[in-house]
């Protein structure tokens, strides 16, 4: 773990990097997860950098997260979109997992939309259902906000509103008026990089949850501790209902995203438009 002076000092330089090799100025961030990077087929690219590129930033080593970060417009709008995200399971700490949503708010976001592929265990949802994340459990062994706390936000920031109420509001009459089915929801952050047991399923869907993943969590986190109005948006790509066994693969989670996809850029897509 980096001293918080030489991690500010890292998001500093890799934000004007950034500012340095485009001349967009958005004030919108996009997280695309496993298999939703069909929204990048939406977004009029202007500028495009590999991860590897830029300074400081980690690497995304997943199936199916391209690893590019991406500038252009979407709805109208200036946009800046991740096209893939960092994960506790590979290995990174939680500075990493959550370095991108830092310099979002160095270079000046005020808005973070983001998405995940996740399990869900509500018995109405069905593979392929779209859920806004209402509110969210976080499981994960390492909290991001450990350590001295980072300038600028609170050392004990408030999760009483974590998801923002009129960006939830706004999904649902967007729905609503495209006939767009939607489900609403708790999400689970777990570690991973295991798929849930039928034992945990069960225990986290009685502890309140109503999906279940391995991200988003300490992104979110970290966004409301920097400020930015946070919008999610979880793909059910698999079911973990009591007394029903069904084994998944990262593959399949991977087609069942790719198939909901459209709606969820529908979504987004007129949601940045109205903003």
């Amino acid at each position: 773990m980096t001293d918080i002076q030489t991690y500010a000092n890292q998001i500093k330089e890799t934000a004007t990097w950034i500012q340095s090799h485009t001349q967009l100025r958005p004030k919108i961030a996009i997280t695309l997860g496993t298999g939703l990077g069909k929204l990048v087929e939406d977004i009029d690219i202007v500028d495009a950098f590999p991860y590897k590129d830029i300074p400081n930033f980690p690497v995304s080593t997943v199936e199916g997260h391209s690893g590019r970060l991406l500038f252009g417009h979407l709805g109208g709008r200036e946009v800046m979109a991740l096209e893939g995200r960092f994960h506790y399971y590979e290995g990174y700490h939680m500075q990493q997992v959550t370095f991108a949503q830092r310099v979002m708010k160095e270079l000046g976001m005020e808005v973070f939309f983001v998405s995940n592929a996740s399990g869900g265990m509500n018995p109405d949802f069905l593979i392929g259902d779209l859920m806004l994340i209402t509110d969210h459990i976080n499981l994960f062994p390492e909290h991001p906000l450990h350590g001295p706390n980072f300038p600028g936000g609170p050392r004990f920031p408030d999760m009483h509103e974590v998801y923002d109420k009129d960006l939830l509001k706004m999904a649902r009459d967007i729905a609503r008026e495209k006939g767009i089915r939607l489900v609403e929801g708790v999400y689970v952050g777990t570690q991973g990089p295991t798929f849930e047991t039928p034992s945990e399923y069960r225990m986290f869907h009685r502890l309140g949850g109503d999906a279940v993943g391995m991200s988003t969590v300490p992104e979110v986190i970290v966004a409301r501790h920097a400020g930015l109005r946070v919008f999610g948006i979880s793909v059910i790509t698999d079911l973990g209902l009591e007394g029903v066994t069904v084994e998944v693969s990262h593959e399949e989670v991977q087609r069942a995203a790719e198939k909901a996809q459209p709606l969820m850029c529908t979504i987004f897509r007129e949601m940045i438009a109205r903003l």
